[in-house]
């Protein structure tokens, strides 16, 4: 039974994996396709990396997906982990209350919680354009970072920041040099996840930017009609960056733990 159920378990993981791999090394090859053929690879071509590089409106469409993810990231890092550290320190009540109303982004609609966006500017009369998506990405980016602190913060010592005080630490210091540090893996996992839901949105972005202020996934909204292979490769500069992100992530704390095995052993 055993053997039978490792087999099954394999078996079912190998299905899995395929699922989630194959279009995205389908997507892969056919970047490099000589054709426009999206069923046929008819030879190898660098011909559709050329024409996206080439291709203004669709660089403007990286350019305002980068720099508004980046921007989004940052400031919701940031209020979001300021506030999980105020929350950690506030009352049950007043905990609980906050922690209530920072899910409700998250499980709320995308569509809903876009009309409602799209209204609050028309009702205060803002002109729909970069700033309005950049607040909206904001917005839904904060609550996640909040929630990847927040577990952090329920694992420290609640005496940690009075004995940094105690000690002859100012606030700012046992902020930034006490606390910060012992829940920056949550920080980090925040800001990867703030990253990743910005830079993907479709549904809330369609619906509060404006005339010339486009993201990605826009952009492809706009293509699905009419074939184009330009995205392709676009789409593979992503999975290449995104890789190459996720191996830094894990391969620098493994060096990191190496050399300070090597410092202590040294001593």
């Amino acid at each position: 039974m055993n053997k039978k159920t490792g087999i099954f378990s394999k078996i079912y993981i190998f299905i899995i994996m395929a699922f989630f791999y194959i279009p995205i090394i389908y997507t892969v090859i056919f970047s490099f396709n000589s054709s426009r053929s999206l069923t046929h690879f008819e030879g190898f071509s660098l011909q559709w990396y050329e024409k996206m590089f080439n291709d203004s409106t669709m660089m403007q469409a990286v350019f305002y997906t980068i720099a508004i993810a980046v921007l989004a990231t940052v400031i919701s890092t940031i209020v979001g982990t300021i506030t999980a550290i105020g929350l950690s320190k506030s009352n049950r009540i007043v905990k609980i209350v906050v922690e209530q109303i920072n899910s409700l982004p998250i499980m709320n609609p995308e569509i809903v919680t876009a009309i409602g966006l799209l209204m609050l500017f028309s009702t205060l009369a803002v002109k729909k354009g970069f700033m309005t998506m950049l607040l909206a990405h904001i917005m839904f980016c904060i609550p996640y970072v909040i929630l990847s602190i927040m577990p952090k913060l329920r694992s420290l010592d609640p005496n940690l920041a009075d004995a940094a005080l105690d000690l002859g630490a100012t606030p700012w210091q046992a902020l930034t040099k006490v606390i910060v540090p012992q829940i920056m893996p949550g920080i980090v996992s925040g800001a990867l996840i703030a990253f990743t839901m910005s830079f993907d949105d479709f549904v809330i972005s369609y619906f509060v930017t404006g005339n010339g202020v486009n993201n990605i996934s826009i952009m492809v909204y706009t293509m699905s009609k009419r074939i184009n292979p330009s995205i392709n490769a676009l789409s593979t500069i992503i999975i290449l960056i995104i890789t190459v992100v996720l191996i830094l992530i894990n391969v620098i704390p493994i060096i990191k733990d190496k050399k300070m095995k090597k410092e202590n052993e040294r001593i």
